[in-house]
């Protein structure tokens, strides 16, 4: 995890390339799918392609699959795999957004917004509300420009 921050670091920083590559060499050593579902998420953020961001995203989300509440609280005390699933969603909502998939989009937003009970109220789970209610109303218009981070 340290490594993945770090890199996520970088790359917030501006060197998108160097946290690119250091997150795709770490990906092949990953087996635990906290820290797969952490890179993934990560670094399709570092991607302007949506069609590049939908394939980490969608390994983001499949890796949550194999998480449990347990690996998550082993982690850190207090998290919980709900929710981390509005944010997953909503990215896969953007990424399928962006490209015209505009019904897939929607089975996405759907399932974020399902999830949104989950997120805390806080800055963070503001700033998620905030960003799920953009990107439904982005699909309704049939908007696929680009927009700020997803969350």
């Amino acid at each position: 995890m340290e490594a993945i921050g770090r890199a996520v670091t970088e790359g917030r920083a501006g060197d998108t390339e160097a946290a690119r590559r250091t997150l795709l060499t770490l990906w092949p050593t990953l087996t635990d799918p906290l820290h797969r579902c952490t890179l993934a998420h990560h670094l399709a953020d570092l991607y302007e392609d949506p069609a590049q961001a939908l394939t980490w995203d969608i390994r983001a989300l499949d890796a949550a699959a194999d998480l449990t509440d347990r690996r998550l609280q082993d982690h850190h005390a207090g998290l919980r795999l709900a929710a981390f699933q509005p944010s997953l969603h909503l990215n896969l909502a953007d990424d399928h957004r962006r490209l015209g998939s505009f019904d897939a989009a929607a089975e996405h937003i759907d399932a974020a917004r399902a999830h949104v009970r989950e997120l805390a109220e806080d800055a963070y789970g503001d700033l998620l509300r905030t960003a799920i209610e953009e990107v439904a109303e982005a699909i309704s218009r049939r908007d696929t420009a680009k927009r700020g981070q997803a969350g």
